[in-house]
This record gives C-alpha cells, sequence and structure tokens, in this order.
C-alpha cells in the first residue's frame, strides 16, 4: 500500500467515524494517532469471525501463514 492510499484509506474510515484521528503538535516530528472509535469496535466480532475462517480456511488446504 502506498503512502498516499494509507492517507486516503484513514480519511474515509474517519470520516465514517470508524477512527479517531489526533494530532500531537510535538516538536517536531509532528505525531499522529489513530484508535478505534467505541463505534469502530462494533467490528471487531465481525473481523474476528473473518479472521477465523481465513484460518478454517488455510487449515483445510494445508497453507497457514502466521504474521504477527
Amino acid at each position: 500500500m502506498t503512502e498516499r492510499m494509507l492517507s486516503i484509506t484513514l480519511k474515509q474510515l474517519e470520516d465514517d467515524g470508524l477512527v479517531l484521528r489526533e494530532v500531537y503538535t510535538t516538536k517536531p516530528p509532528l505525531k499522529v494517532e489513530y484508535s478505534l472509535t467505541d463505534f469502530g469496535k462494533t467490528l471487531i466480532p465481525v473481523l474476528d469471525s473473518i479472521a477465523k475462517w481465513g484460518r478454517d480456511v488455510a487449515e483445510s488446504k494445508g497453507k497457514i501463514i502466521e504474521i504477527t
């Protein structure tokens, strides 16, 4: 993913109310943090289910790659 694409995606997630963007005006470099809003946290069970489905499919096909 390019930096531009990441920026566009984060902006859309912020506009949709899923993430909160906090800017800290410290000495350079500028610090920006993103966190899930309460609304965004409602997606966690859905994403967990999708991840479980993916692991189950990978196990059945014998191909699992763990990314941490």
